[in-house]
């Protein structure tokens, strides 16, 4: 099969690889739309990793033994490899499983770990059924575009009555944007980039503030009326965004931060977490039981389909990391047969 491959500093290209094959209830999945994600950094810092992607819908073409799935079947793919046994795995919140598999280690290869491929293997259990109506590139939305984004507000709880800002309008912040103005609040986005900053506002945020403008905070009071933002979330995993939505947030509001971020962001437990009585949670994907739900944003929200600003062929994946490195798109679609 084809797959994904850095093989310098801003050098992809596609290799042949083995098929992988179908392992207890590890069902082999023909990918259809593989979205793009952060694995572009890989790209531009030339890391040589053996394969990129996770996320992708597809078609089931092959199982080892009866499940939950069959051939034929359309499916999203659910990222990781948890245990599917543990109480978190077991109560929808496997994306915090601590008992992952180790991919080859447990199917004998290292082939069908990742989604920018041709093929890849996923426990059954894991393989969300895509409504007949829903198309694969729609479908694959409901992991990292809407996902993140989406367990965040229900975390906090968000509906019509908020006001919700949103740092970082990457493809996941972009997301975050479609989700709330679905559950009707109103939506305030932080970012440079003119071309996502435009996008947002197609999307339906009201105000889009650029994080480099010093009166960027004072604009946001005015906008909510010296009250400050309900909630925010962070989808940069920028340490700036992080004390922006601090200051932004009104006293008992709530704050989820869903970009990874691996420095330190320093806050004053007085001011900001007692005096304000601020709420502070930490987000990754949705729980398990939830995708019915986020299935239905993909069908109603009339600007889901907007998300998607490209889509290219997985020869193309010079030019697709590039237009992702340089930041002026929504979310990107591999197409792993074209």
């Amino acid at each position: 099969m084809k797959q994904v491959k850095v093989v310098g500093v801003r050098k992809a290209t596609v290799v042949e690889v083995p098929d992988p094959v179908p392992k207890g209830n590890w069902a082999l999945v023909k990918v259809h739309s593989a979205p793009m994600c952060t694995e572009f950094k890989g790209f531009v810092a030339g890391d040589g990793g053996y394969g990129y992607g996770h996320e992708a819908a597809g078609e089931v073409v092959a199982v080892a033994q009866p499940g939950r799935v069959k051939p034929g079947d359309r499916v999203l793919v659910q990222p990781g490899t948890p245990c599917g046994k543990c109480p978190l795995c077991i109560s929808g919140e496997y994306i915090h499983c601590e008992q992952w598999h180790r991919f080859e280690e447990f199917t004998g290869s290292p082939h069908g770990m990742f989604t920018m491929a041709q093929y890849l293997l996923k426990q059954d259990w894991l393989l969300s059924p895509i409504p007949d109506e829903v198309d694969y590139d729609m479908a694959s939305l409901a992991v990292c575009a809407l996902g993140p984004t989406f367990g965040a507000f229900d975390l906090m709880a968000v509906d019509a009555f908020d006001t919700v800002l949103v740092t970082g309008l990457g493809p996941v912040g972009l997301g975050g944007i479609v989700n709330a103005r679905y559950r009707g609040a109103r939506v305030i986005g932080l970012e440079s980039n003119a071309f996502r900053a435009t996008l947002a506002r197609k999307l339906g945020a009201e105000l889009v503030l650029d994080p480099g403008d010093p009166d960027a905070m004072k604009k946001l009071m005015e906008f909510t009326g010296g009250r400050g933002a309900d909630k925010a979330v962070d989808c940069s995993g920028a340490v700036p965004a992080h004390k922006f939505c601090l200051e932004a947030v009104r006293r008992k509001g709530h704050i989820a931060f869903v970009g990874q971020c691996h420095q330190e962001t320093p806050f004053t437990v007085s001011k900001h977490m007692i005096q304000k009585g601020l709420t502070l949670h930490g987000a990754w994907h949705y729980n398990l039981s939830a995708y019915p739900r986020v299935m239905q944003v993909i069908q109603r929200a009339p600007q889901a389909r907007d998300l998607i600003t490209h889509t290219f062929p997985i020869g193309s994946i010079q030019q697709a990391w590039e237009l992702q490195a340089g930041g002026s798109c929504g979310k990107v679609i591999l197409k792993p047969w074209l």
